[in-house]
């Protein structure tokens, strides 16, 4: 899929999330490459683009060593229980050294869990897994 592509279904995959659980989950999405110790923003949406980018690898937190690791197939996440304030809560990979990254800047994944409307929530992230296993971001660069 293309960066486009890959904006699109993060987008709706939010708005979906976000009428299942009745308010939001996660207000900020990230679209990052981490190729060869570059780290790149190639799309966002949020309420913090700029501290976003600066506090990348802080606010990773114990997300943080499986991104660096970019072992991980396209489709494959992650969560953080307790990634608090701008700590991150999820991320996906799109495809080589590509990621979503999924925040909630209020709660941690831990509080957004204890709702039971997180379970049905948690539906169009995975169809957005199972699609990008099905066709990964390919780097236009």
């Amino acid at each position: 899929m293309t960066l486009e592509e890959a904006i699109k279904l993060a987008k709706t995959c939010a708005q979906q999330m976000d009428a299942r659980y009745k308010k939001t989950v996660f207000d900020e999405w990230a679209i990052v490459s981490m190729s060869n110790r570059d780290r790149r923003m190639l799309a966002y949406i949020g309420p913090r683009r700029d501290g976003f980018q600066k506090n990348f690898l802080v606010d990773a937190g114990s997300l943080r060593a499986g991104l660096l690791k970019q072992e991980h197939n396209a489709g494959d996440f992650e969560f953080a229980r307790h990634g608090v304030g701008t700590g991150f809560e999820a991320f996906m990979a799109l495809g080589k050294g590509m990621y979503l990254i999924c925040n909630n800047t209020v709660q941690s994944m831990d509080g957004i869990s204890q709702d039971p409307l997180w379970l049905s929530a948690q539906v169009p992230f995975v169809e957005l897994s199972d699609r990008v296993r099905d066709d990964e971001l390919v780097s236009s660069s």
